[in-house]
């Protein structure tokens, strides 16, 4: 499938720590599971971004209602950026979460990504809470 492999080639920019065989593979999954999408934003027949959502059922933070739209990833090429193709992207997606029935729509970033906080914040997201997540070794 063409498509996970343009995904991968732009998710392997942002998520630069994961395998690039496995994130074509990862979507070459979601492009079939009915309660997920990925929209490809094109310049000149070119991928110059992408977005990544799905339903989620349990518990969102900040949110009331389930399931609830999620944005699970969105990246802009370098070159391409302060376009407006996030807003493109992010639009489809909450076009596509209100199709199934979603009245909610949330995302994440990490706690020191400054740029993502700026462009959920611009886009009408509302802070939900800030947490630290932990771990350790059993």
């Amino acid at each position: 499938m063409k498509d996970a492999e343009a995904l991968a080639a732009l998710a392997i920019q942002m998520w630069t720590g994961h395998d690039p065989e496995d994130l074509t593979e990862e979507f070459r999954r979601l492009l079939m599971d009915d309660e997920a999408v990925c929209f490809i934003k094109f310049a000149d027949d070119t991928p110059a971004g992408f977005a990544q959502c799905q339903l989620r059922h349990d518990y969102v933070e900040g949110t009331e209602s389930s399931p609830v739209g999620y944005l699970e990833g969105i990246f802009v090429s370098e070159g391409y950026r302060k376009k407006g193709y996030a807003a493109e992207l992010l639009s489809e997606c909450e076009k596509w979460a209100k199709e199934k029935g979603c009245s909610e729509f949330a995302s994440d970033c990490e706690l020191d990504n400054a740029d993502s906080l700026r462009f959920h914040l611009a886009l009408g997201f509302e802070e939900a809470n800030r947490i630290i997540c932990f771990r350790k070794e059993l």
